[in-house]
């Protein structure tokens, strides 16, 4: 959520502001601005898209070589120009990611001493609060690390001010922020991808970390305020990896990424006759080998994969396994098993509900922790004893497609693990299994070629209201977010139901009006679910049927077939078309495709 660009050069950084903003549109917002100090600070903001902002300040000659930009997801406050950042205090500018949980006391204390405010928002707290500071130290740096020592919650700032023209103040707690290191110059981001024009030297701060960025350096010092030397990493990304090339959105481009990122997520185990504990971490064979339980936590999408997996590990490795919504589980009295291994599943590492979730689960005793990300430095891979990196590349559509089918492949790899561990594994499965991984690439890359027919499909839902998604067994976690994606992104009301629940409620809903999307491989379950379609079909119902290219589904129903049945690994390959489905009905529907209203890549905030 929300996005933070700063820069500090010898030249106009202006166009490197808004190019980062625009690179960080992906992450949701509802309103954008831009701070500079030339001579004076100078401001301008706007309440639409990026492109208005960038508009703005074309026509006001915008300029400055110190500067800070932001794009903002709305908590405190509707989304307005008054409410968008920066948030100014006499000649001081800050943008934040984040929420101050103590804003409310904090308000009423400064306005007491005579402080004004101009918006609803907590970040203003934040910039009279370093001010008052300011006033009494004379520095910068020391203002920003007091004024951060009164606030409770999660916060990722920058900070310039008129009386330090050179210099630009960041820090971070329980929210992303990054360094970019240039040749004679400075940069700061919530994400790397909005300093892949200037540069691909990042420096990740920590928790608690206070940065103060010049043209000639960086200094750091952590939450005692002692100085502290943080690693400069080159990235791999490069700024045609967060191109929209021959595409028309990205969430097209990742879908039809899926069979390249699914490979190189599988590159380690591409040659080999056996999976290691290894691949998890050094200490995975000593933390994994009397594993007695599993515990996913998860949000959204990352959720479902997780329900996947739960399947997987315990029909597989035999271990009962609980998957939970992040956060869900923080707030409920549990019972700790020190036993238990924590999965957390993230794409982006910076969730703040799975953070938290796995904070609380270590808090209980419980610390042997694994976390699979599409994020190297993040947070929740900084927090985990072990972890599994995906390898998805960046994604940058807020509908999460790549991203899902690579936790499920790491997922189902951390199951083969688990399961030789214990013994439930022969060699002879586990090579029908590792030689199933090495052609899914290919068999993804099969299904995509569905899309034709899916678009003849979303035509006839474009103009639906309601749509009901059905699966049995491990497919039933595909279903729902099948269901998901389509309300993400083509606001079209979605539910996803075991098909055994039909009849126990939901085969109400059914009429020639709802159009039900069934999920159905040619596993040991499709008889049943059969009988399930035929219950819609007997009030009416029209069903749109994702098959196995061998299923014998009845006559009445539409129908596209995908490929032979894969076994275990199927729901890899059935969410696709469910992507496409979504993908084409928001076209049809004129959708924000990449950026859907109200949601936002990255949920940084409780």
């Amino acid at each position: 959520m929300c996005g933070i660009v700063g820069a500090v050069a010898r030249r106009n950084i202006v166009p490197v502001l808004l190019e980062g903003l625009k690179r960080l549109e992906y992450r949701g917002y509802d309103s954008a601005g831009i701070a500079v100090l030339n001579g004076g600070l100078q401001r301008w903001r706007t309440s639409g898209r990026v492109a208005e902002l960038a508009g703005l300040a074309e026509r006001e000659l915008a300029s400055g070589a110190t500067g800070i930009a932001h794009t903002r997801w709305a908590t405190h406050g509707v989304p307005s120009e008054r409410n968008a950042h920066p948030h100014v205090s006499s000649g001081l500018a800050v943008v934040h990611n984040g929420i101050i949980e103590n804003h409310a006391g904090m308000r009423r204390r400064l306005e007491d001493v005579g402080y004004r405010f101009d918006s609803d928002t907590d970040t203003e707290v934040i910039a009279h609060l370093i001010h008052r500071h300011l006033s009494s130290s004379r520095d910068l740096l020391a203002a920003v690390a007091a004024a951060i020592a009164e606030l409770d919650g999660a916060y990722a700032i920058a900070v310039i001010a008129q009386s330090e023209p050179d210099h630009i103040i960041v820090a971070r707690k329980g929210a992303p922020l990054v360094l970019g290191v240039g040749e004679g110059e400075r940069f700061a981001a919530s994400d790397v991808s909005a300093l892949l024009q200037v540069t691909q030297r990042v420096v990740y701060l920590e928790e608690g970390d206070v940065a103060e960025l010049r043209v000639d350096g960086h200094r750091i010092v952590d939450d005692a305020g002692k100085p502290v030397e943080r690693p400069v990493h080159e990235s791999n990304l490069t700024s045609a990896s967060v191109e929209l090339g021959p595409y028309r959105h990205f969430m097209q481009k990742e879908i039809f990424e899926q069979p390249g990122a699914v490979a190189n997520t599988l590159e380690l185990v591409a040659n080999v006759k056996s999976v290691a504990p290894q691949l998890f971490g050094a200490e995975a064979e000593s933390l994994l080998r009397d594993v007695d339980a599993v515990l996913v936590l998860a949000c959204g999408t990352s959720f479902h994969a997780g329900a996947v997996a739960r399947y997987w590990i315990e029909s597989i490795a035999a271990i009962p396994c609980a998957v939970e919504i992040a956060s869900e589980y923080r707030y409920r009295r549990t019972v700790p098993n020190p036993r238990q291994l924590i999965v957390t599943i993230s794409q982006s590492g910076e969730t703040a509900d799975t953070i938290a979730a796995l904070r609380h689960a270590v808090s209980l005793g419980q610390e042997r922790t694994l976390t699979i990300c599409n994020v190297p430095e993040s947070a929740l891979v900084r927090q985990s004893k072990l972890r599994f990196l995906t390898r998805a590349g960046p994604e940058i559509g807020v509908a999460s497609t790549k991203a899902f089918t690579t936790q499920l492949a790491a997922l189902f790899l951390l199951t083969l693990v688990l399961a030789r561990l214990r013994g439930r594994l022969g060699d002879s499965e586990q090579g029908q299994h590792l030689t199933a991984l090495r052609h899914l690439p290919s068999a993804l890359q099969a299904v995509l070629g569905c899309e034709s027919e899916v678009i003849g499909w979303a035509r006839r839902f474009a103009s639906k209201h309601h749509a009901l998604f059905l699966g049995r067994g491990i497919h039933y976690p595909i279903a729902s977010e099948g269901a998901l994606k389509l309300k993400e992104i083509s606001y079209i009301h979605a539910e996803a139901y075991a098909a055994g629940e039909l009849k126990h409620g939901p085969l109400a809903l059914v009429d020639s009006d709802m159009p039900v999307v069934a999920v159905a491989p040619s596993d040991a379950l499709l008889e049943k679910l059969k009988s399930n379609l035929q219950e819609v079909r007997a009030r009416g119902g029209e069903l749109f049927v994702f098959a196995d290219r061998d299923a014998q589904i009845e006559d009445g129903a539409n129908v596209i077939r995908l490929t032979d049945y894969a076994g275990a690994l199927s729901p890899i390959l059935h969410v696709v078309p469910l992507q496409l489905l979504a993908y084409h009905t928001a076209i049809e529907r004129g959708t924000d495709v990449d950026k859907p209203r109200n949601l936002a890549k990255s949920v940084t905030v409780e």
